[in-house]
């Protein structure tokens, strides 16, 4: 039975599991989903497809892992600011991807709307306003 990769995220967790989760409710929803995921650790991929029409209102940041983000439509400018004090702005259109590094704060300005499939190590992802 097919699912929405934008309401039915996939856990990608050890042993080359791929798990179909929960359909997404909000913010709170990702608590369950680290409670489900504990025991794969930093080894753990949240796959998860989000459509933008606006810039991102925060940064966020993890420090565990690297996160893949591959455009699907639009256009997205990804802001990174990278541990050692640098920075950089990439801009990807549908088909291109960029990756942002472990512990870089990231965040996205988005003209008109954008879709994105984000390929995330979640484990202790922090946030911050813009």
């Amino acid at each position: 039975m097919p699912s929405r990769l934008d309401q039915n995220f996939i856990h990608l967790g050890l042993g080359a599991r791929a798990v179909s989760q929960p359909t997404f409710t909000g913010m709170d929803w990702y608590q369950g989903y680290g409670a489900r995921t504990a025991n794969d650790g930093a080894e753990g991929r949240l796959v998860s497809m989000w459509t933008f029409s606006g810039s991102w209102d925060s940064w966020e940041m993890h420090p565990d892992g690297d996160e893949v983000v591959l455009c699907t439509a639009g256009q997205m400018t990804l802001h990174q600011q990278f541990a050692d004090g640098t920075t950089s702005s990439v801009t990807i259109t549908a088909g291109e991807y960029a990756i942002n590094p472990a512990g870089c704060w990231h965040t996205a300005d988005i003209e008109g709307e954008a879709s994105a499939v984000f390929i995330t190590c979640g484990q202790g992802t922090e946030g911050r306003p813009r």
